[in-house]
Parts: C-alpha cells; sequence; structure tokens
C-alpha cells in the first residue's frame, strides 16, 4: 500500500535523577557529598533511507520514544546515557515538527535531531560550595522533548508525466521503463504514484506517472490534488494528451490542466512542458493533431502512440539533450519568522494563575518539592526571575492559586 503521509508523536529520553549521597568511609578523612549526576536522556534522529518507500509503517507505529538516562550513583558516579532513537523516513520526506517545516530528506544519509533528549539531574556534590560544605540539594531528571511530526513524502524523480485520465500516461511510462503500472479502459486505473527508470543515452533518468488530473484537481477533486506534490522535485513535465477524443477536446483538456497546475502551484505551472500527442495509433488522433498544432504553434508537440511506440525514442532524446541544460527544482516552504517569546507567561482564569514557559516548567520538573533545600531554592529562582513581581501585578491575591507544570501552589507574600 502506498502511503504518502502519516503524523507521529516523538517522546526524547528523560534525563536521570541525581541523588543525594555522602562519603562515611574510615580512611577518607573528609568525606562530603558525593551523589552523582543522572545521565542524560536519548535523542531522537530522523534519517533518509533510500531503503524506504513509503509511510506506511507509521500508520501502525504512531508512537516513538527513546530511553531514559539512569539515575546517578554515589561515589560520584554518574548515570548512565539514555540510547538515542534513530527513525528511518523515504528519501524525498518533508517534515514538518509541531506544524513548522523543518527539514527535508531530499538525499540518502541525510540526518537530522528532532527531539532533545532531557539533561540529568545533578547530584548533592555538584552543589557543594564553601559556603554550603554539605548540601542536601539534588535535581530530578529533565523531562525529553515531545514533539508531533508530520510527514509528507515528494518522490524523488527527475520527468514528471502528467495529463487527463485515460490519456495514456501509464502504457506510456510501461514503454519506456520495466515499471508495471495497471493499465485499463476507465478512469482513474492508476490509484498511486509509479516511477520508471529509464537509460537514454548514457543518462539515466527516473519518470513518475501521477494519476487523477482532472479540472478542479486543485480542489480537491479526483486523486490529483493528493499527488500533485510528488512532481514539485521534476526538473521537466511530460504532458500526454489523448488525441483520441473528438474535435477540439484535446486542445480544451490540455488547456484545463495547465490551469490545474497553475492554481495548485505557480512554481510547478513554470516547469518546462513537453507535449505528447497520444494515440497516433488511431485515424481520428492525425486529425485531432493538425487543428491541435495550428492554436500551439509555439508549443513543442511530439506526435506518438505509446501503444506501438511511435514516436517514443524522438521525445526520450529530446527529454535527455535538454534535461541537463535545466537547474534542480526548488522547493518553496512556508517557514515561520523569528518571533521574540518572553520566557514565560502568566495566564490568568479567575483565581487561578498558570505560568507557561519550558525554562520555569523544566525547574519544577526537576524539583523535588519534599526537600527543603529543593523548594527553597526553587523559590529562590522563582523571585529572581520576576515571576512573583509580575503575579502580584497581575492582581493574585493572597489564597489564590499558582499552576507550573503539573504543580498547584497557594501564594503567600
Amino acid at each position: 500500500m502506498f502511503i504518502d503521509k502519516a503524523r507521529i508523536d516523538v517522546i526524547a529520553g528523560r534525563g536521570g535523577d541525581g541523588i543525594m549521597s555522602f562519603r562515611r568511609e574510615k580512611y577518607v578523612p573528609y568525606g562530603g557529598p558525593c551523589g552523582g549526576n543522572g545521565g542524560d536522556g536519548g535523542n531522537v534522529y530522523l534519517v533518509a533511507s533510500s531503503h524506504i518507500k513509503t509511510l506506511l509503517d507509521f500508520k501502525y507505529k504512531p508512537h516513538f520514544r527513546a530511553t531514559d538516562g539512569t539515575k546517578g550513583q554515589s561515589s560520584n558516579r554518574y548515570g548512565k546515557t539514555g540510547e538515542d532513537l534513530t527513525i528511518k523516513i523515504p528519501v524525498g520526506t518533508v517534515v514538518y515538527k509541531n506544524s513548522e517545516f523543518f527539514y527535508d530528506f531530499d538525499k540518502p544519509f541525510k540526518i537530522k535531531k528532532v527531539a532533545e533528549g532531557g539533561r540529568g539531574g545533578r547530584g548533592n556534590q555538584a552543589f557543594k560550595t564553601q559556603k554550603n560544605i554539605a548540601p542536601h540539594l539534588y535535581e530530578k531528571g529533565q523531562p525529553g522533548e515531545k514533539a508531533t511530526l508530520d510527514f509528507e513524502l515528494k518522490l524523488i524523480a527527475d520527468v514528471g508525466i502528467v495529463g487527463f485520465p485515460n490519456a495514456g500516461k501509464s502504457t506510456f511510462l510501461s514503454r519506456i521503463s520495466s515499471a508495471h503500472p495497471k493499465i485499463a479502459p476507465y478512469p482513474f486505473t492508476t490509484l498511486f504514484p509509479n516511477l520508471g527508470v529509464v537509460k537514454i543515452w548514457e543518462k539515466t533518468l527516473v519518470f513518475a506517472d501521477i494519476p487523477g488530473l482532472i479540472e478542479g484537481s486543485h480542489e480537491g477533486k479526483g486523486l490529483g490534488h493528493e499527488f500533485l506534490r510528488h512532481i514539485e522535485r521534476t526538473r521537466i513535465l511530460v504532458h500526454i494528451v489523448d488525441g483520441s477524443v473528438g474535435g477540439a477536446e484535446p486542445l480544451k483538456n490540455y488547456r484545463a490542466l495547465l490551469n490545474e497546475l497553475k492554481l495548485y502551484s505557480k512554481s510547478i505551472a513554470q516547469k518546462p512542458m513537453l507535449v505528447a500527442f497520444n494515440k497516433m495509433d488511431l485515424p481520428i488522433a492525425a486529425k485531432n493533431l493538425r487543428t491541435f498544432e495550428k492554436k500551439l504553434k509555439k508549443c513543442k508537440i511530439f506526435p506518438i502512440s505509446a501503444v506501438t511506440g511511435e514516436g517514443i525514442n524522438s521525445i526520450l532524446e529530446y527529454t535527455a539533450k535538454i534535461y541537463e541544460k535545466l537547474p534542480e527544482s526548488k522547493i518553496e516552504y512556508e517557514t515561520r519568522k523569528f518571533i521574540y517569546e518572553p520566557t514565560y507567561r502568566i495566564i490568568k482564569e479567575g483565581n487561578v494563575f498558570t505560568i507557561k514557559g519550558k525554562k520555569i516548567e523544566d525547574l519544577a520538573a526537576m524539583t523535588d518539592f519534599e526537600n527543603e533545600e529543593s523548594l527553597k531554592r526553587f523559590q529562590s529562582i522563582i523571585k529572581k526571575m520576576g515571576i512573583e513581581g509580575d503575579l502580584i501585578k497581575s492582581g493574585i491575591k493572597e489564597g489564590a492559586l499558582v499552576r507550573i507544570w503539573k504543580r498547584e501552589f497557594e501564594f503567600f507574600k
């Protein structure tokens, strides 16, 4: 089954907790704190693999998690770092992270970190100072980064084959390559894009057959809207026109398809296009060709028959001739402009004040509120960050509820 869209959730590993420990060995004269740090959580990576052709696997397994770091140990021993998780995706996959464009995996072996593992919490040895030589203070591990990833596969092809249903695209592809797409005398025989490898002289080109283009495709009619993304990377298009339909239909279909491409994407519509006037093995096609050529005098037209092979070599040789002269296609992505965001923000709902922000939420997650020194440290950081002052400016009263991460507190000055 060909699947070219998928959504998954990934969670990087949580950092291991630091610990509180003191040395009490007989021949260690000064002893002191020796609680080790927790290990960092594992990261999540994406890597482009040429051995995977579809996103089908992600439909059945949409959740991925890296390994957590382990807890620190006494004698200043660090916890073990969590194992990284590497997820293989097809070459040509465009990834969106939390609805923002993230990366285009357009070449094999490209690798990118998509979720950062949490930092290991510090043990009490890390908090030792001249003023506090025996700290009873340590941190829990930092939570790993969470992300929702949207995958959109855009096939890696050199030449795109477009045309209305029953124009002969699949027959053309089967004639020029070893591909075996389904061929039948009814519309929408092809239900997903097919690729074919074609050797022309010393060049090897990949052709992509895009199914289901009809008038209104840009609005989601037919199948074309779902698959037009697969010709975004191509350098050149071959437009197969059905020459066997009566009267002005070939010209009407030709112009309608150009309009659909333009409405879907201006960059696709501006790609160089060769016109293959198909089904020349039928008598009516020769008559229609004369009318078609009169209306499109500036257009390069190749009379062909995908069934008999007539004219196929001419269009392939011309394709190979101009292909190398064309620049690589560049896909434009919607990227987010940098917007300054404060370290935290306060959301007031009645008598409840919720504080949002990664730094403050991580601090709450890494604090042991049962530990008196840890609690004092948390309160000190809250004041230094200016949160307490901003809460007062927001109109908070004593006894009001303050929410940070999964914790709730009553506010007192």
